[in-house]
């Protein structure tokens, strides 16, 4: 038994990441191992639990995994924890097709109680209905308490917490408005830059919290078995592979059990494209998204790294490149302005974030008899400067056919789609 819990919100913007970050290092900081884990696709707040736990945090998303392998991944990497703490995506019950894909479909598949985080900033006794809304709406979502957020005084918190008593859920305390603990945002979420000092931020979060959460009910109430799952394993290919991915600033969204199945395939070797003066030998090469928008000037200036890459794309060389991937891949990369900047040059595509619009959701990729998940979310805009060739079809959460490519030319393979191939090596078998 352990305390294991999920935490939500009724809607985006509530607060419950930074409750989450804060919770995180407050925990870890009492010298336990806390293990995060993040519903849905998004690579930029594992990374922030990453910093406030010390622990690598992990995906899990009902969309792109089986059921089985979601099980497999929160047994694996929970087992040794002393404390578990899932953050929600959205809504609690927000999904890419009603709640397929939500934090409501994850806690009820892991057994896991839901702490939810409601923002109360204008809401006394009139949280009654909304919180009885979310425990009764699914009987099989256990609703175990309520923290609310943006609450200044005991006063306003005494309303609240009459609330949680006549519903039967419990209080657990609320957390008065504070920018210090804000964390800057950037337009694919939550930011990751040098520029901010995200320690200081999330320590300052677990101080704040500390003082009005009543940290030592939750864990009390959280209370659970973990499921003692088998993880499957991967027979390693009869010859080691050579493994390149690029892992910077600039490029970074990557997957930790797409990394392990290339971890199971072969070498792996990471690389800076910033930083480095040219790639380093291997047999199949990974460029994963990030934000190479913020560093265009360093990105081109960087000519031996960009003939490095183009020679072994023109010489047959293995590549996957995702998003920010196949932008560096093409021939420029515009910033918000429209100036361009020289990029590797192996794809006829000039991508622009000038007067880009969002775009976003589950994808499902249809290769022959290969399925494979993956989700695109980006807000750059892209051109065919001559016809490429594209491979497979692509459908959205709902199974309707979407226009994003998957490009083909010669051994590389390009996409707008961030790829979960944790579950399926198969992917490689296009090779």
């Amino acid at each position: 038994m352990k305390p294991q819990f999920l935490i939500a919100a009724p809607s985006s913007n509530s607060g419950k990441t930074t409750i989450t970050l804060g919770l995180l290092r407050l925990l870890h900081n009492r010298g336990l191992k806390v293990q995060p884990f993040k519903c849905g696709p998004d690579y930029i707040d594992p990374k922030h639990h990453f910093l406030a736990a010390h622990s690598q945090s992990i995906n899990l998303d009902t969309f792109m995994m089986s059921e089985d392998h979601v099980r497999s991944l929160y047994a694996k990497y929970s087992a040794d924890a002393d404390v578990v703490i899932t953050e929600g995506v959205m809504g609690l019950f927000d999904g890419a097709d009603r709640m397929k894909g939500s934090s409501a479909e994850i806690a009820m598949l892991l057994d896991l109680p839901v702490i939810l985080v409601v923002n109360a900033k204008a809401m006394a006794y009139s949280v009654a209905p909304l919180i009885y809304g979310f425990m009764h709406f699914n009987p099989q979502v256990r609703i175990a308490g309520v923290i609310f957020n943006f609450v200044n005084t005991e006063s306003h918190y005494q309303f609240l917490k009459d609330a949680c008593e006549d519903l039967g859920v419990t209080p657990l305390g609320y957390v008065p408005a504070n920018d210090d603990i804000k964390i800057p945002s950037r337009h694919l979420g939550l930011a990751i830059s040098p520029d901010n000092d995200y320690n200081a931020i999330i320590e300052r979060a677990a101080a704040h919290i500390s003082k009005t959460v009543t940290v030592e009910q939750l864990l009390e109430i959280t209370q659970n078995t973990v499921p003692a799952v088998p993880v499957p394993t991967i027979l390693p290919p009869a010859r080691t592979l050579e493994i390149a991915v690029a892992m910077d600033d600039a490029f970074n969204f990557t997957y930790t059990e797409n990394l392990e199945i290339l971890k199971q395939l072969g070498e792996v070797t990471t690389f800076s494209p910033l930083d480095d003066w040219k790639l380093p030998a291997t047999d199949l090469l990974y460029l994963p998204g990030g934000y190479p928008e913020l560093f265009l000037e360093k990105l081109s200036a960087n000519l031996t790294m960009r003939e490095s890459i183009l020679d072994y794309c023109n010489n047959g060389g293995k590549v996957i490149a995702e998003c920010g991937g196949m932008m560096y891949l093409g021939e420029t990369l515009a910033d918000n302005t429209g100036k361009e900047y020289p990029m590797i040059g192996f794809l006829s595509l000039k991508t622009t974030m000038k007067d880009a619009r969002l775009s976003l959701g589950y994808r499902d990729i249809e290769m022959g008899l290969n399925r494979f998940k993956g989700h695109e979310f980006h807000y750059s805009g892209f051109t065919e400067q001559e016809p490429l060739e594209r491979i497979g079809k692509v459908y959205n959460a709902r199974g309707k056919e979407v226009l994003t490519p998957v490009y083909r030319k010669d051994n590389v393979i390009a996409s707008y789609i961030h790829l979960y191939w944790g579950e399926n090596p198969g992917w490689f078998q296009l090779f």
